[in-house]
Formats: structure tokens, sequence, C-alpha cells
């Protein structure tokens, strides 16, 4: 027999004596680390780079020209590798799909929902590593996902295709470029090959423009010094429980149906924030000036989620000498793929994100975000060809994150999608996803930390016509976690920090 976690109860217990760790040294707080806002990245002030997006720095031709080599590139290898006749496309082609009926298409789930997503996010790229605005480069991704539809195959084009290449290729791509344009700007005055090489694997567009157009492009997009959080993990799956209604053993063709569980899989976890409230003359006029970003692999299935939610229109704003915020309206990305079954969706949502001084050392930090989307959602390898259902769908975020004096830090997530089946090809059915991290981080020494995790997940689906579907994963990991940044990303406003 098993052994059974309970994981509320480690938790719980181990947020007791990491309190009492930091309560012991609560007169120890080290006033330098508050001095500044955080930041994963070197703190020195760059020296100037050439202006970004002014003068010769900004081409509104290049884009162009950028999209149509690439997507003829694209072409080219999926006739030559691929195979098959989707790509064989002509003039005809391109006239039939610019003439015909737009359609739902059946392609596989991470095609349509992480692949079109980042072959958006180039095509957005391409226009901002140009110096042109992110408005302006929504419209260059909007652009490359039209031709894409119409020129680059030969199936008639597709709604839900063009809804989440461009938009959620824009949400994913912004945060890529302003990564990559951090990496480079703490380069100083010339990024270093190192730098460029980073800020390249971040953003393959960003790093071609700025290599194939000389020094046209070596102005780096200026972040005007964000508060910023970084924590990267790898860990395991120590203990987990899986519920489903679905028959694991259930053969179509003679063939099983891949919905098993990986209860030992590795997990690597990056997660960043970005443009934290609270550091001070920090604006909030540019869309993503604040975002959080997160990218999860997994052995069991190599893409587990990604998560963008950026900041599209608001503004900052302080309560007392306790509280900052920055609230609006937010452009969200998400894709999420538990083993068993997937959500993901691109939106908009209206939201908050606060950090409070409860006390001189522990600090209660938030993000609250209520919108809708349009989402894909199913189970992992049905017995359609297509084994998910698209819908508008209402949806809404909660994080908090309780800081413990530098020593410790709790994590608590909720997130819920409801996918409708309206703006859908399919009637009569709807889809209810929730998922919830719960986590506590104690560093163990100077960035160096581990962390225990209760991740669960559960989804309900009913359709008419079909059997009802009810799964849910709970899954108990512990990972080594690199931190960022000291205090877990706290940022310290208050004159008595700044005097010190």
């Amino acid at each position: 027999m098993g052994m059974t976690v309970r994981p509320a109860a480690i938790l719980l217990c181990a947020a007791l004596c990491a309190a009492g760790t930091a309560r012991a040294d609560d007169e120890q707080r080290p006033a330098e680390e508050q001095k500044v806002a955080p930041s994963a990245f070197e703190k020195a002030e760059p020296e100037p780079v050439m202006h970004w997006g002014e003068g010769d720095g900004r081409s509104y031709w290049i884009p162009l020209v950028d999209i149509v080599f690439y997507e003829a590139l694209q072409n080219l290898f999926n006739r030559t590798v691929v195979g098959g006749t989707d790509y064989d496309t002509n003039w005809g082609t391109f006239r039939d799909n610019v003439r015909g009926r737009w359609v739902f298409d059946n392609d596989p789930f991470v095609i349509n929902q992480a692949g079109h997503p980042y072959q958006g996010s180039l095509y957005h790229t391409f226009a901002r590593s140009a110096g042109i605005g992110y408005w302006g480069s929504l419209g260059y991704a909007l652009f490359g996902s039209l031709l894409w539809e119409t020129a680059g195959e030969t199936t008639p084009p597709s709604i839900n295709d063009q809804f989440t290449t461009a938009f959620g290729g824009s949400f994913f791509g912004e945060t890529l470029f302003r990564l990559s344009s951090l990496t480079l700007e703490r380069g100083h005055a010339a990024p270093g090959f190192w730098r460029e090489l980073a800020a390249a694997f971040i953003s393959p567009a960003t790093g071609f423009n700025r290599l194939a157009y000389g020094s046209r492009f070596d102005g780096v997009f200026r972040s005007r010094d964000p508060a910023v959080y970084t924590r990267w993990q790898l860990g395991a799956n120590l203990n987990a429980s899986v519920q489903s209604n679905v028959d694991l053993s259930t053969t179509t063709g003679g063939s099983p149906v891949p919905q098993g569980y990986d209860r030992g899989e590795v997990i690597s976890d990056f997660t960043v924030a970005y443009g934290l409230p609270g550091k001070p003359e920090y604006r909030y006029d540019r869309p993503f000036d604040y975002f959080d970003f997160q990218f999860t692999a997994a052995s069991s299935n190599a893409l587990e989620n990604v998560v963008a939610r950026g900041l599209l229109a608001g503004s900052g704003y302080g309560a007392g000498s306790s509280y900052r915020g920055v609230w609006g309206l937010f452009g969200t990305y998400d894709y999420i793929a538990p083993q068993i079954f997937r959500i993901s969706s691109t939106g908009l949502a209206a939201g908050n994100v606060g950090q409070w001084w409860l006390s001189r050392t522990t600090a209660l930090q938030s993000e609250v975000l209520l919108g809708a989307g349009y989402a894909s959602a199913g189970i992992v390898q049905g017995r359609d060809e297509r084994d998910y259902h698209h819908g508008i769908a209402p949806q809404g975020m909660v994080a908090l994150r309780l800081i413990l004096n530098d020593r410790a830090a709790l994590d608590l997530t909720g997130s819920d999608w409801y996918v409708t089946d309206r703006a859908s090809e399919e009637s009569g059915g709807s889809e209810n996803i929730a998922r919830g991290h719960a986590g506590l981080t104690v560093r163990v020494h100077g960035l160096h930390g581990v962390t225990l995790r209760y991740t669960f997940s559960q989804r309900e689906a009913d359709y008419v016509g079909e059997r009802g579907t009810r799964q849910s994963v709970g899954a108990v990991s512990l990972a080594y976690t690199y931190l960022g940044h000291r205090w877990f990303g706290a940022v310290d406003w208050r004159p008595e920090a700044q005097d010190k």
C-alpha cells in the first residue's frame, strides 16, 4: 500500500517553521536589499544605447519583408519535410481562400493553441524589434496570420487560428520582446556576445533583425528600470492522485488512448513578474509595462504551461503608506495541459495587481483578473479527429503571495475557465476547468531555496449526445528553486527603507 501524503498539513507545518525563523531575524533586516526595487538583472544603470524606434532605427517595410520571407521558408519546409498536400499552394489556392468561407479547423491541439501563438509572436516581434510600438506590431501579427491562412496553406482559412495567432501571439510575443530587450539593456553601451545570444534565444525575431540589418536596429527598447522578480524551479512529483470517469484502457481501432498519468514526472518551471507596483517613479503608460509570464516543461508531455498576462491600459495608485497597486485592462494568454486534459484561452480581463506591507517585514502581493476569452478545451486524445471544443469562455484568476521576512514565501493561485458553445461550430455543451496551486518556498542560502507545492486541476464537461466527463489530478512536488533576487519580489517604497 502506498503512503498517503497530506499536502495541506505539510505546507502548514513548513509555513509555521519558516515564520518562526523569520521572527528570529526581524531585527536583522538587510537594508541594502531594500534600497532598490528587485531585479533579476544587473542593477548598474546602463549607458545610453542608440535610440530605439527613432530615425533610422524604425522601419515599417522591413517587418513586412521579414514576415513574407519567414512564411515562404515555413511553407517550403512543410512541403519538403512535413509532406501532404496542405502546403502545395499557388495562385489558385490563394484566390480560393480569399473568396472562400472561413472555418474552424481540425489541427491538433498543440499546433493550434501553442504553435500558432508562437508563430504570431514572431510576427509581433519582427515589428517590435524594427522600432514599431505595441499596437502597430499587433497589426503586423494580424497581417502575418491572414497571409498564412490565405497563402501559406491550401486548406480554408481558419477563424480560430486567426484569433489565437494574432492576439495570443501578440500577448506572448510582447513578453518575449520585453525580456529580450531587458537582457540587452543591461549590457551597457555595447551588449556583449553572450547577451546578444541570450536575447536572440528569448526572442529569435529580435535577434534576427539585429544581426541581419547591421547597426540599424542596435538601439535597445528602454524598460525604464522596472521592478522584476524571477524564479526558476527544477523538481519532480512525489505523489499524485488521478480521478476520471474516462476508461483509460479504452481503445480505438486497436490503439490505446493515451490518457494515463506519469506520477513521477520531472518538472522545470520559470516565472517572471515585470513592473511590480511600488517602484518609485515607474510609470504604466505603455502596454505591458506590467506583465507576468510562466513557462513550465514536464518530462511527460514536454509543454505543460505557458501563461502570459500583461497590462494593456491602466495606471498605478497608492492607498496610505503601506499599499501600492496597478489596475486596468489586461491581455491574457493561457495554455494549460496537465497530461489528461488541456485548456487554452486568449482573452481580455479587468484586473488589479498590488502589494500590501502587513508589518515591517511581512508583505502580501496579489493579482486578481476577471474577464472572458476565446478558449479551446478537451480531453487528451479523444476518439474524434479534433479532440477539443471551441467557445467563448468567462474566466477568472486570483493569486496571492505571502512574503515572510526574506526567509519564505507562501503562494496560492486559483484559476477557472467556463467554455461555452458560443462562437463555436458545435452547440449544446460546455466545459468547466479549474486549476489551483499552493506552494511554500524556503530560502536556504543566498538565492537558493526549496519549494514544496501542491497542484490541483479539474475538468467537468457535458455535451449533448455524449456522456459527461469528470477528471481531476492532484500532485505534490518538491523542487530546487533559484531566486532572481532576495525578498521574493517584495518592493519597498517606504521612507524608512529609502533612508537607511
